[in-house]
């Protein structure tokens, strides 16, 4: 049996607690690494899905955390978190911001044919985005809405033709869900399912 990673390292409890409080860059890592190890976990244990994989980070021709199979197709999964500083409740709801983009600014194809440099992430450049709200109420809620539904970007540099394919970098999440986020991702993967059979 390996060793716990405390030991590992050679750190207690307390040393690696100060560490990441100390380094907010850190926890966010921490945060987004667990978030898609509890969403691969949520897929893995429904009898539906099957397969269930994450590709390596540095693989930039993929641009999904985690994909799976479902009713024999293929669906990738990009997994954000919210931005803590975004984060207010009204009343019986809460409200927070996601940052859905790229690492780095780099050049994309558009479906159009035509080349922009960019951060933003492309309509149909993976099928669902999952939104880990842990920050809300310390627990690992997700939701979840269809890449082809999500808002897309109003940057101002950015002609109307661009803009149609390029997704938003900030986008809006509230607890409960509203559209086009939703607590159950099944409706989401069907309706994923019927559109990609019917382009076959």
């Amino acid at each position: 049996m390996s060793q716990d990673i405390l030991t590992t390292l050679g750190l207690t409890p307390e040393e690696l607690t100060e560490i990441v409080s100390a380094n907010p860059s850190l926890r966010g890592f921490i945060s987004g690494y667990i978030s898609e190890y509890k969403l691969r976990k949520f897929f893995a244990s429904d009898k539906r899905i099957s397969n269930v994989r994450k590709y390596d980070d540095h693989d930039r021709s993929r641009k999904s955390d985690i994909v799976f199979s479902y009713k024999g197709v293929d669906i990738s999964v990009e997994v954000k978190s919210l931005q803590t500083n975004s984060i207010r409740r009204e009343e019986k709801e809460f409200l927070g911001k996601t940052q859905v983009d790229a690492s780095d600014k780099r050049p994309v194809k558009l479906p159009n044919g035509k080349t922009v440099s960019t951060t933003c992430l492309l309509v149909g450049e993976f099928d669902l985005l999952a939104v880990n709200l842990y920050s809300f109420e310390n627990k690992w809620n997700f939701v979840f809405a269809k890449n082809t539904d999500l808002p897309r970007s109003n940057f101002r540099g950015y002609t109307p033709a661009q803009k149609k394919y390029l997704i938003a970098t900030l986008i809006s999440v509230n607890w409960p869900p509203k559209p086009p986020f939703v607590g159950d991702p099944f409706s989401l993967l069907d309706e994923i399912v019927k559109t990609k059979q019917a382009k076959q």
